[in-house]
């Protein structure tokens, strides 16, 4: 057998084995194949190409990619095979730069790849033109995740660039990216409509699968219902969100994105409660495998929540620590980010630092009214109310708006300035008739600022508010009775022209049952102190009745039935009883018997040993000047007493 029958015998043995080994899914063993076929034939292009999918098949993508660079003049033929290592390394600039290096058309596959990395590279535009391309230039049997795809895509566009398509009923991953679509749309109540819809779907596709348990169902819907508790927390029913996401965190979830996200939204709920709780969350929530993940929308906001916890938990120098690395990662969070370190600062009572700092930082036009405010408050808080008066008046036209006109008035007032209130006003009434905004839009403004000028004697200015609302209720007699009686202060011609397009009292009257008005009326009832002649508020018949006054006569306190006056009062009358000397403490029935005497003792020895005779004996003698105190013979009497008892006690038993 000569060289070259040998080696192309090795080359078609190693073949048969290969393709055995590919439809085995035995990868491994192919791989080995594949090297054999080389190692006899280095430039067999076929087997090169098994031996890249082999490895793509092992996950060994650094590998394939090494292979492919060591053979360059395999690389317009790989192009797909290369850009595909590179989008599961997560390279993704270095996949779509590969895809767009090919030399010829690219085929429909790696159209799709090339959307996918644009998706991820949150080019959502060019994601959109290519599957929409792919869809009408193929008909096979992946249509369905085709158009989930695209829907994927359009759930991060802009309105005008959406194209509402036919949803399919029996694709629950369609029905749950067109609810996506209502939530960026702020469309809530469709949101959870579709979602419901989908849980139902997603349900019954699984519940088919016998093999299937009712955790594994879980933890697939636990999709579904995160983002439905999300569109709860939107709608305001936080109890409801905050147990759908406890709920699906206690689940075995393996997709780290889903816990992330759920675990940052139940953060947001807590605020400043539970800050153990949204600390553990939060750690969750922080993984560094999210980066591939997560979009950078989702990222960002989950990086400020941290900032703001760490607020909340006092710990300063992380809250700068994170400050700073959102604001080098994300620099439209500038303002939010400022503003947090400005609170930082007010919480460290540095409240002038905190107002430098707001003033110092860049504005643009969206943001410069929300950090005035957050200056003119940072005043309030310092107890500058004046100063606070001066920024909300520097905000340019803002400061006409309503809400701002009702703050400064507020302020106004309660630093005594009435007049400066009145300027307020009469500017911003002026502003609004000169651009001629509709009297609709700012009707309570009206409202408020008749009622002040009434109040503090303007009525000319006040008839002005009340004819802008008027002209927008032109049916509100109410607001005509008030424009009559504001111009009937200044100008009573004006007053009685406007007075009579108001409704007469006969026409007021009409259709009023006298009689139901007067048996509802409510009937006043006498208190038993007044008499049945005089009311309460009127005087009584005798003019004299006025001038008397009640004399309370002091009366004699009464005394005892048994009192003698002859007799001398006890001089322990004063004392407390338990200080007397006849007082006899109650037994208690619970206290132990004091054994008194030593035991052991004979009935002979009694005398020997007894010393309170000898102490009665010393007492008694006439050598002993002293009386005996009343504690003494209060304890004789007591001791006595308590030996009758003793006696009485042992009758009885």
């Amino acid at each position: 057998m000569t060289e070259k029958t040998a080696k192309e015998k090795t080359v078609s043995t190693q073949y048969a084995a290969l393709h055995k080994f590919g439809q085995n899914e035995e990868y491994e063993r192919a791989l080995k194949a594949a090297n054999k076929i080389l190692g006899v034939a280095p430039h067999e292009f076929l087997a090169f190409h098994c031996k890249i999918v082999c490895l793509i098949e092992l996950a060994r993508f650094d590998e394939g990619i090494a292979q492919m660079n060591k053979n360059p003049e395999y690389t317009q033929d790989l192009i797909f095979e290369k850009a595909y290592c590179y989008y599961r390394l997560n390279k993704h600039q270095e996949a779509l730069a590969t895809i767009e290096k090919s030399e010829s058309e690219i085929d429909y596959r790696t159209k799709e790849l090339k959307a996918q990395i644009s998706y991820r590279l949150e080019q959502y535009k060019d994601a959109h033109a290519i599957y929409q391309d792919i869809i009408k230039n193929t008909d096979d049997e992946y249509e369905e995740e085709r158009l989930t795809n695209l829907y994927a895509t359009m759930v991060y566009l802009d309105e005008d660039d959406r194209v509402d398509l036919e949803l399919k009923e029996d694709a629950y991953e369609l029905c749950y990216n067109k609810a996506c679509m209502l939530i960026a749309s702020e469309e809530y109540v469709e949101a959870e409509k579709k979602l419901k819809q989908c849980e139902k779907l997603c349900r019954e596709k699984f519940e088919e699968d016998e093999d299937m348990a009712d955790e594994e169902i879980d933890i697939e819907l636990a999709l579904i219902r995160i983002q439905l508790a999300f569109v709860y927390h939107k709608l305001g029913r936080v109890k409801e969100a905050q147990i759908l996401y406890a709920s699906n965190l206690k689940l075995k979830l393996e997709d780290i994105a889903l816990q992330a996200v759920a675990s940052n939204n139940i953060v947001c709920i807590n605020k400043d409660q539970n800050l153990f709780d949204s600390k553990k969350k939060m750690k969750l929530a922080l993984n560094d495998t999210l980066v591939h993940k997560l979009p950078s929308l989702q990222r960002k906001h989950i990086a400020l929540n941290n900032a703001i916890l760490n607020y909340y938990i006092n710990q300063t120098d992380q809250c700068e620590k994170a400050c700073k690395a959102i604001e080098s990662t994300w620099p439209e969070l500038h303002t939010s980010v400022t503003i947090l370190r400005a609170l930082n600062l007010v919480k460290a009572d540095k409240i002038g630092d905190a107002i430098n700092l707001l003033r110092k930082g860049e504005k643009d036009e969206t943001s410069k009214l929300y950090v005035d405010l957050c200056i003119a408050q940072f005043h309030l808080i310092k107890g500058d109310k004046l100063e606070a008066c001066k920024v909300l008046e520097n905000l340019g036209q803002d400061a006409y708006k309503p809400g701002i006109v009702g703050a400064l008035t507020t302020l106004y007032l309660a630093i005594g300035e009435e007049s400066t209130a009145l300027k307020v006003f009469e500017k911003t009434v002026a502003f609004y008739k000169q651009r001629k905004v509709k009297s609709a839009d700012l009707s309570s403004f009206w409202r408020q600022a008749a009622d002040f000028h009434i109040r503090n004697g303007h009525p000319q200015v006040a008839a002005n508010s009340l004819e802008e609302l008027l002209s927008a209720n032109k049916d509100d007699k109410k607001i005509a009775a008030q424009l009559v009686l504001a111009c009937s202060q200044f100008d009573k011609a004006r007053a009685l022209k406007l007075s009579k397009d108001l409704p007469s009292i006969e026409e007021l009257a009409k259709g009023v049952d006298y009689e139901s008005i007067h048996t509802l009326a409510p009937v006043q009832k006498k208190s038993p102190a007044t008499k049945g002649d005089s009311l309460p508020s009127t005087p009584k018949s005798d003019p004299d009745s006025q001038k008397r006054k009640r004399r309370h006569r002091m009366r004699k306190g009464k005394l005892p039935k048994n009192y003698d006056s002859s007799a001398q009062p006890d001089p322990e009358r004063w004392l407390p009883k338990y200080e007397r000397t006849g007082y006899r403490k109650k037994r208690d029935r619970r206290a132990k018997e004091v054994i008194k005497g030593s035991q052991g003792t004979s009935y002979g020895q009694t005398e020997q040993y007894d010393f309170s005779k000898k102490l009665d004996e010393v007492a008694m003698s006439p050598a002993s000047n002293a009386e005996p105190s009343p504690r003494a013979s209060q304890s004789k009497q007591g001791a006595h007493q308590k030996k009758a008892n003793q006696k009485k006690k042992s009758k009885r038993r």
